[in-house]
């Protein structure tokens, strides 16, 4: 079984809470408006179009990171179950509704288990990283050859523009983020 049911459940309680904490950051401005309308639905603690959007342009590059790391670790035949860390993500929550003008996303890791070897734990950590590097670079292609609508254009700069950050951040080798494995793996320890 390539999901179990929790994990199902955690992905989507994922989705809606990563779509809501960015929901106040990428607000979605009609094309005529009302700037005082555009303030007082930045500061509203729910707006449902700017959920929808949020999710659409934010959730793939936090979900499919952590997908990456989990079906790598199942090729090299491991058993990795997706868990969602409800501090992190609660975090984040509190953070957008008190209006914070930055966000902190921790919202889940993928548990694995042991007898990975050291260069399994290397591979595995990067490939996180690498899905966003591939949602940047694509994201910015698309842009750069193609020409979209003004939401597909919105939405692309922001997707290439999460993309390269998750990208960076991640490979920051430090703690727990993915760089830190990663070059754990390349210097053998």
């Amino acid at each position: 079984m390539i999901f179990t049911f929790l994990e199902i459940v955690y992905l989507v309680i994922l989705t809606f809470s990563i779509g809501y904490i960015f929901s106040g950051f990428f607000i979605r401005r009609p094309r005529t408006g009302d700037i005082l309308d555009q303030y007082k639905k930045r500061n509203r603690w729910f707006d449902w179009e700017s959920m929808k959007f949020a999710i659409l342009v934010t959730a793939p590059a936090v979900v499919l990171h952590e997908l990456g790391h989990k079906f790598v670790a199942m090729a090299y035949g491991l058993s990795a179950t997706f868990k969602i860390w409800s501090v992190g993500l609660g975090i984040g929550i509190i953070l957008r509704l008190v209006g914070s003008p930055f966000i902190l996303v921790a919202p889940g890791y993928v548990a694995i288990t042991q007898g990975a070897t050291a260069s399994q734990m290397g591979w595995i950590a990067f490939a996180g990283p690498a899905v966003n590097l591939v949602m940047w670079i694509g994201s910015w292609l698309l842009l750069k050859f193609r020409t979209f609508d003004r939401n597909w254009t919105i939405g692309l700069n922001i997707t290439s523009r999460i993309n390269m950050i998750l990208f960076f951040f991640n490979m920051i080798p430090f703690g727990p983020l993915d760089g830190a494995k990663i070059l754990n793996a390349f210097i053998g320890t």
